[in-house]
């Protein structure tokens, strides 16, 4: 696909001198003649050309815009017969499930659960959050979450209860006990449709934990993938309070023009994780091989190989520096959304230099102690502030986290431009500057960063997660050619609940129960 922001610059010129100039023979031949010689400088030495400001500014207030969607709109509604999910009597039993991680990492979790319950036609009950081991609070999916409004949206989809329903048996009355299994890492659905189904059906619930990664994320089935869109998209809203501070900021630093936002992972358990120790000094080495030990998979790392072959975050500095090349001046507004930092204030230091208009939302919020600023929370409304803002640029992007499912949940919400650095091409020339060859530094940069989508529609390619790119699935085209690429008919939602309801009807018609209490 071809859009105006992707054809080089040098062409769009020209193309506007070509409508300019209308003169005689002689003159278009000369106008004619600069275009071929622009587009062959550019061919030649495309760095060189964007070295101008002009054409920096340029290309830089393109960026603040949404990507060219070329016709293509989210839509995660079923595209073939959906059928409603089982009532009480049909259910093949309750699911539980254990959600870990961080916040992202968690939200995947949630949307594989209730792809599991709709595979194993059984009645999901209201996923855990293991936020105690992570965050070191006590909150769990009613504090962070809209409890009614994700029954309400799921409707269609699954049944959902609060709890596990209490038995009675020889006079007494207690809760339906479950089977305690570990899915294998990625299952594939053939282990649900077995395994996972033959435990519960034998014990009437199962409880799967921890469940991070537990499903496979390519799935041969459009509508069940269609289906992880509208659990994250559309069910997985975050509490009024949340919501509100979020929206807060957002408008806040909108009031005074457009803001980017850059989720800087320079953390102790990042750092640890990629082996990422050889810029530390000897006491700060040692705290980051300690916690790896106690934390990760003993295995040998060699820390400037890993910085070659970009397995580590950008620092704060290299991040100043790659906006600075890109044309981004010191007026830029940013607001970073990160844990604690670590390595002190002189990684900042450099950072703040170039960019001193950085806000965070403890600085930028009402200044009053909020409790939906802190642990869990506080991560919730860093997302919904990174979703809300012009530009989005992560440090580091990994499996079902922040970054990668906060870049699918942009491309949902309307093609929001995402700058992703290309770490592995970018680590080379940061090192040549490190030992003093820093000629052409800025030049090298640009190469990298012009050369991306932004956020524009794109086909994913291993090892880019479904969560980070869900199109085509859960988009379609106003006009398209291709019958699985059209939209769906605007009256999907009245045929769900049709087919719904005449669901309730039989159950009530049958002596059944309310299909999801809420509280």
């Amino acid at each position: 696909m071809v859009t105006s922001r992707s054809r080089p610059i040098s062409m769009r010129r020209g193309e506007a001198l070509l409508r300019r100039h209308r003169g005689p023979a002689r003159l278009l031949f000369a106008v004619a003649a600069l275009v071929t010689g622009t587009i062959w400088l550019w061919s030649s030495s495309f760095v060189g050309l964007l070295g101008t400001y002009r054409v920096q500014d340029f290309v830089v207030n393109e960026l603040w815009r949404t990507a060219d969607s070329n016709g293509w709109r989210a839509s995660s509604s079923p595209r073939t017969y959906w059928h409603p999910p089982p009532t009480e009597s049909e259910s093949n039993g309750y699911l539980r499930v254990r959600c870990n991680g961080g916040l992202t990492q968690q939200r995947s979790a949630i949307c594989n659960a209730v792809v599991v319950a709709r595979i194993m036609n059984a009645t999901l009950v209201l996923p855990e959050l293991d936020t105690n081991s992570f965050w070191h609070d006590e909150s769990g999916f009613i504090d962070i979450y809209d409890v009614p409004h994700f029954i309400k949206t799921l409707k269609y989809d699954v049944r959902i209860v609060m709890s596990v329903p209490k038995t009675t048996g020889r006079g007494k009355t207690k809760r339906l006990k479950a089977y305690k299994m570990k899915p294998p890492r990625d299952a594939p659905v053939t282990w649900y449709r077995t395994t996972a189904l033959e435990k519960i059906r034998k014990h009437g619930a199962i409880y799967l934990t921890p469940f991070s990664h537990r499903l496979a994320e390519e799935i041969d089935d459009p509508e069940l993938q269609r289906l992880r869109c509208r659990v994250n998209y559309h069910a997985l809203q975050f509490k009024s309070n949340i919501m509100k501070t979020s929206s807060d900021i957002a408008n806040k630093l909108h009031s005074e023009g457009h803001f980017m936002s850059i989720h800087l992972r320079f953390e102790l358990d990042m750092l640890a994780y990629a082996g990422c120790i050889d810029i530390f000094t000897p006491e700060e080495q040692e705290i980051l091989l300690r916690y790896r030990e106690e934390h990760f998979q003993n295995k040998t790392l060699v820390p400037p190989d890993r910085r070659f072959i970009g397995k580590c975050p950008l620092t704060p500095e290299e991040v100043g520096l790659t906006l600075r090349a890109m044309g981004f001046g010191n007026t830029t507004r940013i607001y970073l959304a990160s844990g604690k930092l670590f390595g002190g204030k002189r990684f900042m230091k450099p950072f703040k230099a170039m960019f001193p208009r950085l806000e965070n939302h403890s600085i930028v919020g009402s200044g009053k102690p909020e409790e939906n600023t802190r642990g869990l929370a506080g991560s919730a409304v860093d997302y919904m502030v990174c979703l809300l803002s012009d530009i989005f640029i992560p440090t580091y992007d990994g499996p079902s986290n922040f970054a990668n499912n906060l870049m699918g949940h942009r491309l949902y919400y309307g093609f929001r431009t995402t700058i992703t650095p290309n770490r592995k091409t970018l680590a080379p020339i940061f090192m040549d500057r490190a030992e003093g060859h820093a000629s052409r530094f800025e030049e090298r940069v640009r190469q990298v960063m012009f050369n991306t989508h932004f956020g524009a529609p794109h086909k994913r390619i291993h090892p880019e997660s479904f969560y980070t790119n869900s199109w085509p699935e859960c988009f379609c085209q106003t006009k398209a050619r291709n019958l699985a690429d059209r939209c769906p008919p605007d009256n999907v939602n009245d045929v769900l609940e049709s087919q719904f309801q005449n669901r309730v009807d039989i159950e009530e018609l049958a002596g059944g129960t309310e299909i999801a209490k809420v509280y």
